[in-house]
């Protein structure tokens, strides 16, 4: 995926979930079959996985520190976020 602006996620409507990591970290390795599980029951939510790191500044505009990060937006707007979820509850709550 192209890298996006902060500008560009501002502008995205409906509902989308960032989710910021990196390919190499095992945290994020291990939540991904459970991140992928929630997401699928969540079928007009638009996922975008954002590889995050050294000098990627999209995630620090969103004051992320720890990896994996989701962030739900809604048309733009942050309204719920999860760091290092603790198994899929964790990740539905998102949803609530």
């Amino acid at each position: 995926m192209a890298d996006l602006s902060r500008e560009d996620v501002d502008a995205l409507r409906g509902t989308t979930v960032l989710e910021f990591g990196a390919s190499w970290c095992p945290i994020c390795q291990g939540a991904r079959d459970t991140i992928d599980r929630v997401l699928a029951e969540q079928p007009t939510a638009h996922h975008v996985w954002i590889e995050d790191g050294k000098g990627k500044r999209l995630g620090r505009t969103f004051g992320v520190k720890l990896w994996p990060t989701l962030i739900v937006l809604r048309d733009g707007h942050e309204v719920a976020r999860v760091v290092r979820p603790a198994g899929e509850a964790a990740v539905r709550a998102l949803f609530a």
